[in-house]
């Protein structure tokens, strides 16, 4: 009976161990996605305060670009960036939730 206790308790962990290592890159999406999203907001930003010309950069390529159509794009990327980083919010939490009562499992088959 021990025996079988240690078998679970040990697949426990091995499970927990997989869900750290998913939060932990999830947490290093969602920290890109943050920089991205700090990116895109300080080009509007930018945008806004600027008269000039604007151009934009494609590939190895620079063209002139109309203020509104880059506007729009921005605002677009933003908006995706945001439900990403929101879908991975939801994500973590879930599988936080998850850790903590593989936690416990682990906890009284252990001491138990």
């Amino acid at each position: 009976m021990e025996k079988k206790i240690s078998q679970e308790a040990a697949k426990k962990i091995q499970e927990l161990q997989l869900f750290e290592q998913t939060v932990q890159n999830i947490l290093l999406q969602r920290q890109a996605f943050i920089f991205e999203l700090n990116e895109t907001n300080l080009a509007l930003e930018e945008l806004k305060a600027s008269d000039k010309e604007i151009y934009r950069i494609i590939g190895q390529i620079m063209f002139k670009s109309s203020k509104e159509e880059i506007e729009k794009d921005l605002k677009s990327k933003k908006e995706i960036l945001e439900l990403k980083n929101k879908n991975l919010e939801k994500q973590e939490s879930g599988l936080k939730e998850r850790i903590s009562k593989l936690r416990e499992e682990i906890i009284g088959k252990i001491g138990g």
